[in-house]
């Protein structure tokens, strides 16, 4: 996906280091998405989330908050009123832009900032948190012994994460005062709230808290075994997917007309993990699947084979062109399945020159009150079907290479 890299000004009028993943195809929304406390904005969580909307046409924001990662700045002379104002400039620079944000994500301390500023931010139709404080006072557990110091000094050192990081006493006074509440009960945007029961950082208490304290329409939906940060792969692919699915109906994605010659629009295949084969199969912005392969073959088995979409499709096909003609003829025609089976047969395989590298069977089961005759004419029509003759007759492919972009702005 191309993406634009630039700065704009934070509330404290610092320079924060933004990165805006574009879609590969047509632009049919904006997200914003708000990382974890003293993360950054390319953990892997949110690079999952935001290749996963990306696919669906979303142009996803996401930027390092003040005195974090590349952007400019003291974090000790931050605040969690200055995380919301750092978002709130990140709307603004995007709506300057033409892209007002149309759905917030925010992670840990990172999701009650998006609750926090939602409210002031028009556009936004939809909010979504991952393991986010009802109280972000909560944070302060983390710090220990170091708030007494804090407290007298106006500075201390926390180590967080394994790292140092200085935290300001404005900043643990800020986040103390700090009630969500009641932007969370004043919110009037679709709301999803994901948490891991065994959340050790932040407890699932809190999103029953967030999930009261909000009105409908809001989703709760838990992440099992995941751990605060969403670090492994399959928790994030599992969060990304979740956001995807329950996004479409609150935020309008209507894709444009299909390019010329192309009348069912692009499928897009990307890869969702390089270290396997799994691939993210996205056809517009409201069809997606996994491809992927067995676990015996190095895969993870996570979705269909390339060979069970082929023959998916030619099942599809075939359904849907015996119902067509006996709803035509007004058949008494209830049911039908088919059940498809690839044999390969490999070149050094086959008998002779004129064998099938490729053999489809199909078991066509058809329930109604049907004559041998319409039977046996519906078994004909199945063979009628466009993917059984795109597969019998062949098709040309055209291959390109496209060059990947990549823009960096300042």
């Amino acid at each position: 996906m191309p993406t634009d890299r630039f700065t704009f000004p934070g509330s404290t009028g610092a320079d924060l280091a933004a990165r805006l993943d574009m879609p590969d195809g047509p632009h049919l929304a904006t997200a914003i998405l708000a990382h974890c406390f003293t993360c950054g904005k390319d953990i892997a969580a949110a690079r999952r989330i935001s290749s996963r909307l990306a696919a669906m046409g979303f142009a996803v924001l996401r930027f390092d908050f003040t005195g974090l990662g590349h952007s400019a700045g003291e974090f000790e002379n931050t605040s969690f009123t200055s995380n919301v104002g750092d978002l709130l400039a990140a709307a603004e620079t995007l709506t300057a832009r033409g892209m007002p944000p149309a759905l917030l994500i925010g992670h840990s301390l990172g999701g009650a900032a998006v609750l926090r500023a939602a409210g002031q931010i028009e556009s936004v139709k939809a909010v979504a948190t991952i393991g986010a404080p009802f109280d972000p006072g909560h944070v302060t557990h983390n710090f220990g012994d170091a708030l007494d110091r804090i407290a007298a000094e106006g500075v201390g050192e926390v180590n967080l994460g394994g790292r140092p990081i200085r935290i300001g006493r404005g900043f643990v006074e800020d986040v103390k005062a700090e009630n969500i509440e009641p932007a969370i009960a004043s919110l009037n945007k679709a709301l999803l709230v994901m948490h891991a029961p065994r959340d050790a950082v932040v407890g699932v208490e809190n999103a029953t808290q967030i999930f009261i304290a909000a009105k409908h329409p809001k989703s709760f939906v838990t992440l099992d075994s995941a751990d605060h940060l969403v670090s492994r792969p399959e928790d994030a692919e599992y969060a990304a997917e979740v956001i995807a699915a329950w996004v479409a109906r609150y935020v309008n994605l209507r894709p444009p007309a299909p390019p010329p010659g192309a009348p069912e629009g692009i499928t897009r295949v990307s890869e969702a993990n390089s270290d396997g084969f799994l691939q993210d199969v996205q056809a517009g912005p409201f069809h997606h699947a996994y491809a992927d392969e067995p676990l015996s073959y190095g895969g993870t088995n996570k979705g269909m084979t390339p060979y069970q979409f082929l023959a998916a499709g030619l099942g599809a096909c075939t359904s849907m062109t015996i119902r067509m003609y006996a709803r035509r003829k007004s058949w008494p025609l209830d049911h039908v399945s088919v059940d498809v089976t690839h044999n390969r047969v490999h070149g050094q395989d086959a008998a002779g020159p004129a064998m099938p590298l490729d053999h489809f069977t199909r078991a066509i089961t058809l329930t109604g009150d049907l004559d041998a005759d319409q039977r046996q004419r519906l078994l004909e029509i199945a063979d009628k079907c466009p993917v059984h003759k795109s597969l019998e007759q062949s098709a040309k492919i055209s291959t390109e290479l496209v060059q990947a972009a990549e823009v960096a702005l300042t």
